[in-house]
């Protein structure tokens, strides 16, 4: 992962936290530790399973009470930052630290906490030809990771203490922007403290007033995408990309919107691995001229938190001259408003479970 997308992708997560006004809050400390497995997502990493990862995940959270009408449509979620270390006791595979943005959200008396966090992890021993030519699971030092907990918490169990026990999932990929990429998922049991901040008694819940239902047209939204990326072929080059999105989604509540558009890529790294198979493997009968561009038609799904979104998008293939992991493909992401109109969004393009890349983009919606 280049250090623009690092950058961009940081800046988009600080904004997930950057709208909240300055009103009356509550913060507290989560520190967990986990033991868990790799699982077997390929066959292709079968020789880098071979003992159990531990580590630790450590969550500065902060409450929401409703002085904002999202914060109630979510049940009061936390809003945080978190750090990850995990040691995959595996010296091929080396260790991870990782740091993220996350929200917490609550259900079942706020007994039940389940937490997503996407951000940036290291890698301490990455894919190296010559000195660790056995890792292909991280091509690059720089990962992008996602992780998900679920967890029964008990706050103020003992005066600011609490206690808190789950499952957690880790997944480290670096999408595709240097092969190799095959990356793991980690399965884990986690249990740890959680430390209340502040010592008085939390403060109460605001239920607002019943809001009206959210009335729109038809909105039309253009996106310009790109970034960088290579294909499987180890050290075949990282090459830009560059996506044009045109597409209409209409609101059908306050949460949610779907989608309907066209995507048109120009996928550079295509156009080296089309001259690679055309003479390395004959047998393909792939034209050394094949054209490289595709055009896909998607439907899509876009739930709004406060100034971000969550979108995810299934897409097929209408034109498709070179076969190149099949016909359909799917988009999940993150998108941060500017304004009523103008949007950015940090997001992975995949085929299934295989990543083709992380795009970077920026759009509006008139």
């Amino acid at each position: 992962m280049n250090t623009r997308t690092l950058i961009l992708y940081l800046l988009v997560c600080w904004g997930c936290f950057s709208q909240q006004t300055e009103t009356p809050s509550s913060w507290n400390l989560d520190l967990s530790t986990f033991y868990g497995s790799i699982l077997l997502h390929n066959t292709d990493i079968s020789h880098l399973i071979s003992e159990h990862p531990t580590g630790f995940i450590l969550g500065f959270n902060k409450q929401t009470y409703g002085y904002e009408g999202w914060e109630e449509n979510f049940n009061f979620p936390d809003t945080g930052f978190s750090l990850v270390y995990q040691d995959m006791n595996n010296t091929t595979l080396g260790r991870n630290l990782g740091i993220y943005a996350h929200y917490n959200f609550y259900f079942l008396k706020r007994n039940l906490q389940f937490r997503i966090g996407q951000g940036i992890a290291y890698n301490t021993n990455p894919y190296d030809k010559v000195e660790n030519f056995r890792n292909n699971a991280y091509g690059s030092h720089l990962l992008s990771s996602t992780y998900l907990m679920m967890n029964y918490q008990k706050a103020r169990l003992f005066k600011r203490v609490g206690v808190k026990a789950g499952i957690s999932v880790i997944h480290y990929s670096n999408a595709n922007v240097k092969a190799p990429n095959t990356s793991t998922n980690t399965f884990a049991f986690n249990a740890g403290l959680v430390y209340e901040l502040q010592g008085e008694e939390p403060i109460d819940f605001i239920k607002q007033e019943k809001q009206e239902r959210v009335k729109e047209p038809i909105k039309a939204n253009l996106v310009f995408r790109t970034g960088i990326n290579e294909s499987d072929v180890i050290n075949s080059g990282q090459y830009p990309f560059y996506i044009l999105s045109a597409y209409a989604d209409k609101r059908i509540g306050k949460l949610s919107a779907i989608q309907l558009g066209t995507d048109i890529f120009f996928s550079n790294f295509l156009k080296d691995l089309i001259r690679f198979q055309a003479v390395s493997f004959p047998e393909l009968n792939v034209d050394p001229d094949e054209d490289f561009k595709r055009v896909g038609i998607f439907v899509g799904h876009e739930l709004f938190i406060n100034k971000m979104s969550i979108i995810t998008q299934l897409g097929y293939y209408v034109y498709y001259p070179f076969d190149f992991e099949g016909q359909v493909y799917n988009r999940v992401g993150l998108k941060r408003y500017f304004g009523e109109k103008w949007f950015a969004a940090i997001t992975l393009k995949s085929h299934a479970a295989k990543a083709e890349a992380v795009e970077v983009g920026v759009g509006i919606r008139l």
